[in-house]
């Protein structure tokens, strides 16, 4: 049986990934992991959702460094039954260990470029669909051990909070 409580992650390849590593626990635990479809509107979709001692909101951010906009829109939640983190990077691919890839290590995409196609294009890999891209990254991935130490403690941050007792 799900709780009231609820993981919203900002992107489809965020829940995929939260699902895969994560989604045993979550499921035993009663945590739904949602797909926020960006940050724009969380003030609206926190307001929405009314969490409360016994419907606590955990958010995943992407990019949630001092001063992005990310990181303002996330300062303007203000509900103590409402957690938002983040991870420093521009998109979850990052937060996978390159050697889980068998590369060195993520590119550099300058900015202003498509980050995904950036990687892709840099990296030898087919740009035209990162989708697909994702996917075979995701299949690498087996356990938290490939996954950056920035993204597993704010996903252990997240279900600590929405877990907790009233």
């Amino acid at each position: 049986m799900a709780r009231a409580g609820r993981i919203y992650v900002e992107g489809r390849h965020d829940a995929e990934l939260v699902e895969k590593v994560w989604g045993d626990d979550l499921r035993v635990e009663g945590v739904v992991v949602e797909y926020l479809e960006g940050v724009d509107d969380l003030p609206s979709i926190v307001e929405s959702f009314a969490p409360g001692p016994d419907a606590r909101l955990g958010v995943l951010v992407d990019h949630l460094v001092p001063g992005s906009k990310e990181w303002h829109i996330a300062q303007s939640v203000t509900s103590e039954h409402a957690l938002v983190v983040g991870h420093p990077y521009i998109d979850i691919w990052e937060a996978v260990k390159p050697s889980c890839l068998g590369i060195e290590a993520w590119p550099r995409i300058p900015h202003g470029q498509d980050w995904k196609t950036g990687v892709c294009r840099a990296l030898g890999w087919p740009s035209e669909n990162t989708g697909a891209v994702w996917q075979a990254i995701l299949k690498r991935v087996g356990s938290y051990k490939d996954l950056e130490p920035e993204l597993l403690g704010r996903v252990e941050e997240l279900i600590d909070f929405v877990t907790a007792p009233a």
